[in-house]
């Protein structure tokens, strides 16, 4: 029921889903009236959906420990028990995300090994493959254990989405120096060089600047540095796109250039657009939450829904616990 687009985009995009992954069947929670509405204009949902009425829903407004209270009660938290319950394989919401992140931690707890969970998501770059960056805002301060495991479920993602069988993997900083930075960044970097058996390259530290140069495929950091580094990007790629449609319909001969150069703009666009990497992850936790963006078209939350399937069909919390199971012996004693 969440989401700029409420529930036509999120039903419509259940449909776009369904017909690239014939396997996929749907929950949807939320006014059944309504829900039963939508379906009807997608027949290919036809036998592959069950409508649990759901009225109540959380806002964009609602604070997290207000959502918890009302849990049981809204769309989003029955969505979350469900998957608890063993009764959906992954969770995919458009809706408030501290709301969604706090739910979701409560009901499923982490995983053992894993002491916060952390919120990860594709970022496009001039490479032959996304990042994957994380934490990007559920968790304003990290030590250096935080980081190390976000660092572990970050390859174990990337392995999965990006087919990368030992991702690169670097710890966001200040300067490429194994010297700047942060104790906690420090620390972190000689725990993650001092275990190379793990299915990762870990290769120091990278610069902001550098993020969408392709040299990274996973980028580690805390939540507070993550979501601002986010919305930089995202408000430089808006920036840019806007600045060129300003140059373009400044005069008549740049309307010349504009079409002469439309194929190249379109690429861009696609590039850039937030809807082919949509599906942020809450990695960590003992069951798949995936977080669409709220204003994300009905193609954007099919590819949010295509990420859940991946996630879920390569047991994305087995990869995880397998990497997890005795790196904390192996680090300590090579860094002692």
């Amino acid at each position: 029921m969440g989401g700029d687009g409420g529930p036509s985009v999120m039903v419509a995009a259940a449909a776009r889903a369904r017909a690239k992954h014939q396997g996929l069947s749907f929950l949807l929670f939320g006014d059944e009236t309504v829900l039963a509405g939508e379906c009807a204009r997608h027949p290919g949902l036809a036998g592959h959906v069950e409508i649990v009425h759901t009225p109540d829903m959380i806002s964009g407004e609602d604070k997290p420990s207000q959502a918890i209270r009302r849990a049981k009660t809204t769309s989003m938290g029955r969505a979350i028990a469900a998957v608890k319950a063993g009764e959906a394989h992954a969770a995919v919401s458009a809706g408030n995300t501290g709301a969604l992140m706090a739910m979701s931690k409560l009901a499923l707890r982490t995983m053992a090994g894993i002491d916060r969970p952390a919120l990860a998501a594709l970022l496009p770059t001039l490479g032959e493959n996304d990042l994957v960056m994380l934490d990007l805002g559920a968790n304003t301060e990290c030590d250096s254990q935080n980081l190390v495991q976000f660092a572990v479920m970050g390859a174990a993602y990337a392995r999965i989405v990006l087919g990368v069988e030992a991702p690169r993997v670097s710890l966001l900083n200040i300067g490429t120096e194994e010297l700047k930075g942060t104790d906690a960044l420090k620390d972190a970097a000689a725990m993650l060089r001092a275990t190379p058996h793990l299915h990762m390259r870990f290769d120091g530290f990278i610069e902001s600047d550098r993020l969408g140069r392709g040299e990274a495929d996973v980028v580690v950091t805390d939540g507070f540095s993550g979501n601002i580094a986010l919305k930089t990007m995202e408000g430089t790629a808006r920036f840019v796109t806007d600045l060129l449609k300003r140059a373009f319909t400044s005069s008549l001969r740049s309307k010349a250039g504009f079409l002469l150069s439309r194929p190249a703009l379109h690429l861009l666009r696609v590039h850039l657009d937030p809807n082919n990497h949509n599906g942020a992850v809450f990695l960590g936790l003992n069951g798949i939450v995936v977080k669409s963006h709220g204003g994300a078209t009905a193609d954007g939350v099919a590819n949010a829904i295509g990420v859940a399937v991946k996630l879920a069909s390569e047991d994305i919390s087995r990869r995880i616990a397998e990497d997890l199971a005795n790196f904390p012996t192996r680090a300590s004693e090579k860094v002692a």
